[in-house]
């Protein structure tokens, strides 16, 4: 049996990873082996979020689109499967990347939560000063 050929794309945002495959097809997207509207609970803003990349080019009938996540949160894990879609989409044509990057949807948001340093409650946060 033939493998089918996909596109592959990689995105991360804060600690969550996302690694995405393209394949010719209808429309369709899965994730974690689930519908996207199931995996999300059908949070309308962040279906629709996901597939901006593929509004901007006008592809968004050509791909069905296979989504393994892992790590973060909802907000997180659909921003890393934005920057690993439009990043597949380039893969297949090269031509969309001015596109995409104007658009910033080929930017990674290097934004992570900050570690809490020894002697502090959280990352910054300190005890009350007291004078007396």
């Amino acid at each position: 049996m033939a493998e089918k050929k996909y596109f592959y794309g990689l995105g991360r945002r804060k600690s969550a990873t996302a690694r995405a495959r393209l394949y010719a097809g209808k429309g369709t997207i899965t994730i974690n082996d689930k519908t996207a509207s199931e995996y999300l609970d059908g949070n309308k803003t962040l279906l629709a979020e996901l597939t901006d990349p593929l509004a901007l080019v006008g592809k968004q009938k050509e791909y069905d689109i296979t989504v393994k996540v892992s790590g973060g949160g909802t907000a997180g894990q659909v921003d890393a499967i934005k920057l690993a879609i439009a990043k597949a989409i380039t893969v297949d044509a090269a031509d969309l990347r001015g596109t995409l990057k104007k658009a910033e949807f080929l930017r990674r948001d290097p934004r992570e939560k900050e570690r809490k340093k020894y002697g502090l409650r959280s990352a910054r946060k300190r005890e009350q000063y007291s004078k007396r």
